[in-house]
């Protein structure tokens, strides 16, 4: 038996997207992306699912960040939730999509402990591309861009200010019976509750850690 928010039904035959991730990178969203895959029994969309990431997102996307409107969903009918950038970067799209989709906005303990660890991962991926030289594609650049709305982005006071930004954003927007805030010492136990799903008898599957970059 395969189950929703909804009740019991197939989700085979029912993918909407369940479970919008809000969530900036490095909050966890590889491991809430396998947490979804076993709990949902589908696909859960990653940036890790885009086969020329992180730097060529594909048509879709790129149509996105240039201010355009894809048909948000086709592009992820074959999905039960969605994490990580570029979709949380996209979340009231999503939500308005969605709109009975739990919305998850996971969280690191504050705006400097995210920034660091971002700093030790994505950041230094991204600035590759920065050389003069660089032919690769520009997604992640242009994620980071819209994400500041600046040119300048790599600018640890900046992203702190938009990481607070954007979470209050987020809880402006989504109605509280709509939104779960979830860290990562929190695991199963919040998500299930909300899911009306009982919790896995696994550890919660902590993927993706700083120590495993580089």
């Amino acid at each position: 038996m395969k189950w929703t928010i909804f009740g019991k039904v197939d989700i085979l035959h029912h993918m909407n997207l369940q479970v919008v991730g809000a969530g900036l990178p490095r909050t966890g969203t590889q491991s809430l992306k396998l947490a979804f895959e076993h709990l949902l029994h589908g696909r859960c969309y990653h940036m890790s699912v885009i086969p020329g990431h992180p730097f060529d997102l594909g048509p879709d996307w790129s149509l996105a960040l240039a201010g355009g409107r894809p048909d948000w969903n086709e592009m992820l009918h074959d999905f039960v939730a969605a994490v990580d950038w570029p979709a949380s970067l996209f979340w009231r799209e999503l939500w308005e999509a969605h709109p009975d989709a739990l919305i998850l906005l996971s969280l690191r303990e504050n705006a400097e402990t995210w920034w660091q660890s971002l700093d030790a991962t994505v950041l230094s991926v991204a600035r590759k591309a920065l050389a003069p030289d660089w032919k690769e594609g520009r997604g992640l650049l242009d994620l980071l861009e819209r994400f500041t709305g600046a040119k300048n982005w790599d600018n640890p006071a900046l992203l702190m200010e938009f990481y607070d930004r954007h979470n209050e954003e987020v809880r402006r927007t989504i109605p509280a019976q709509r939104l779960l805030e979830w860290q990562a010492k929190d695991g199963w136990q919040p998500i299930c509750q909300r899911l009306g799903l009982p919790v896995p008898d696994m550890d919660f599957p902590w993927v993706n850690r700083r120590s495993e970059w580089g």
